[in-house]
């Protein structure tokens, strides 16, 4: 499936990224000196997702372990850098986020922007980052554009499993374990819940698709209910529910699937939801029995999980933020999410070498091949200047109050 995706587009990227000066001029690299290396970000730490914004506090809590240890050269920070972390408040308004994220390249001057979230928001600034030849890593959103535009885009790259590839495993999974009943799918109308439900529709088939999908319910971002929707999905007869939205919408899926007497065989919830803190709010509005036995997948370790109590990378997590972020709920899993984020910058900022420019970091970017160590075992960081997508490799995970249990094995979302 990568190659398929990829071989349209991966000579011209590939020249982009070997041909000299194709990538930026020789000058001073912003936003590093002797001393620092600045990087920054926009995230919602208001607004209608607020919930998100423990990432980018998490990101800050690891960097500040980075300059405070001393590395394998001995030296604290990377390379004797200190990695200096901005970020600001969107609100979750893309508008926001290009006045910020223009605030962050021509004041702040960063060397490149890490981990910013939203599929609509990252969208909004990519020409922008692009033209101006500022590295925009390690997006927080599971978008595939991430990894299969890097020709008109070649300064852009995400991180975690792509939603299509995500959405393909559900469909492979309802195929194989419920076949020939009927399915309803509730998808957020923009680019995040469209590219779930074009990988839930890819691996069903486009003929057991159209037989047996008998809701496709959409609903806008901002609407303050899903109620019309979940009533036609009851009504459609479908046993097998496929959620496919950000956190709050899922939470309200639940309750208003419970309060109409909706009773589904299987529910299936996309990964962005599925962290035990969104799902502690899901039991407190349908109860443990309705939401117990719900489908995801992870690529990461879980705090809150006992699973990984006495495991090493588990325990540092712990120990780096009982010392940087202190007053926060540590088993919340965005702030891991955010640490193991900021970990794979500081591979690749190492990587980079000792005089990082903003091209060294996109070619170390695109030449991993490594573990992360907050990943699921046998999760592999892996790259080339052909697939940009970091990570493609999932488990899937099934929940039990108060928790998620992984279950089966890895499963490669991109088969090659």
């Amino acid at each position: 499936m990568r190659k398929l995706i990829a071989c349209g587009v991966a000579l011209v990227a590939a020249l982009a990224l070997t041909v000299p000066g194709a990538l930026g001029g020789a000058e001073q690299t912003p936003g590093v000196t002797a001393k620092k290396i600045v990087i920054g970000g926009t995230f919602p730490l208001t607004g209608p997702v607020a919930a998100y914004a423990p990432i980018p506090a998490g990101m800050a809590a690891y960097f500040s372990y980075i300059n405070a240890r001393r590395g394998p050269d001995g030296k604290r920070g990377v390379m004797g850098r200190q990695i200096v972390w901005k970020y600001y408040d969107d609100g979750y308004n893309p508008a926001n986020t290009v006045q910020l994220t223009r605030k962050l390249v021509e004041e702040d001057k960063v060397f490149a922007t890490v981990g910013q979230l939203g599929t609509e928001h990252n969208l909004a600034v990519r020409s922008y980052l692009n033209q101006s030849k500022v590295p925009q890593t390690l997006v927080s959103t599971g978008a595939s554009y991430w990894g299969t535009q890097y020709a008109e885009f070649p300064w852009t790259i995400g991180w975690q499993p792509d939603y299509i590839a995500e959405g393909r495993i559900y469909g492979l999974h309802i195929k194989a374990n419920f076949n020939g009943k009927k399915i309803a799918v509730l998808y957020q109308n923009d680019d995040y819940g469209k590219d779930y439900l074009l990988g839930v529709r890819a691996a069903l088939g486009k003929a057991y698709s159209d037989s047996n999908i008998v809701a496709q319910e959409a609903f806008e971002a901002t609407a303050p209910n899903v109620t019309s929707q979940m009533a036609k999905i009851k009504a459609s007869g479908a046993t097998i529910f496929v959620i496919l939205a950000t956190p709050l919408s899922t939470i309200r899926a639940y309750g208003t699937g419970k309060a109409l007497g909706w009773n589904p065989e299987q529910v299936y919830v996309n990964s962005v939801s599925a962290t035990a803190a969104f799902f502690n709010i899901a039991v407190a509005s349908a109860g443990a029995p309705y939401v117990n036995g719900s489908l995801s997948v992870n690529y990461l370790k879980d705090p809150s999980s006992p699973t990984w109590t006495n495991d090493a990378a588990m325990k540092q997590y712990r120990t780096i933020m009982a010392k940087y972020a202190p007053n926060v709920n540590a088993n919340n899993g965005l702030y891991f999410y955010g640490v193991a984020k900021a970990e794979t910058f500081v591979q690749a900022l190492y990587k980079a070498g000792k005089s990082p420019t903003r091209v060294g970091l996109m070619n170390a970017l695109l030449s991993l091949n490594q573990n992360n160590k907050f990943a699921l075992p046998g999760v592999t960081q892996k790259t080339t200047k052909k697939d940009h997508f970091i990570i493609s490799q999932m488990q899937l995970q099934r929940y039990t109050h108060p928790d998620w249990k992984l279950q089966g094995k890895l499963i490669e979302g991109r088969p090659r």
